[in-house]
């Protein structure tokens, strides 16, 4: 389900300046079809460009979060994890013994949260939901 966003692009859409480095990490950002932390970031980046420091990518991802590029999500394993912001909603399904992240959209759940939110009496104008589970044993 991933979808490709080009972070550079966003990024001119705000008007940040855009320097060389920052371009490297918003490229890794784009081409990331998984929910890397700024470790994985940094390593990536550096392959790229082995002048970048972590800090840099530090600075980068927190300019990129505060300016609505990019979504930080906390998937229990204790580390900001990053995709950018993404264009249309979707949900997270996080296996715990592997850590891999499943985006899905289920267009029943959106609307029995909208229901859920009107029932106590709210108009919903945003969520997120995680999903966190183990694979099920389909050998035995």
């Amino acid at each position: 389900m991933h979808r490709r966003i080009d972070v550079e692009a966003l990024c001119a859409e705000k008007g940040l300046r855009i320097t060389e480095q920052r371009r490297v990490i918003a490229r890794v950002l784009s081409e990331a079809e998984d929910h890397p932390d700024v470790e994985a970031l940094h390593v990536r980046a550096v392959a790229i460009d082995p002048g970048i420091s972590i800090a840099t990518v530090y600075r980068t991802v927190r300019l990129f979060e505060e300016a609505g590029i990019l979504a930080r999500h906390d998937f229990g394993d204790g580390r900001a994890r990053y995709e950018a912001a993404p264009d249309a909603h979707h949900d997270h399904l996080i296996d715990i013994e592997s850590g891999r992240v499943i985006e899905f959209v289920d267009e029943e759940v959106e609307i029995l949260q909208a229901k859920i939110a009107e029932r106590l009496g709210y108009r919903l104008v945003d969520h997120r939901m995680e999903l966190y589970g183990v694979p099920i044993n389909r050998d035995h």
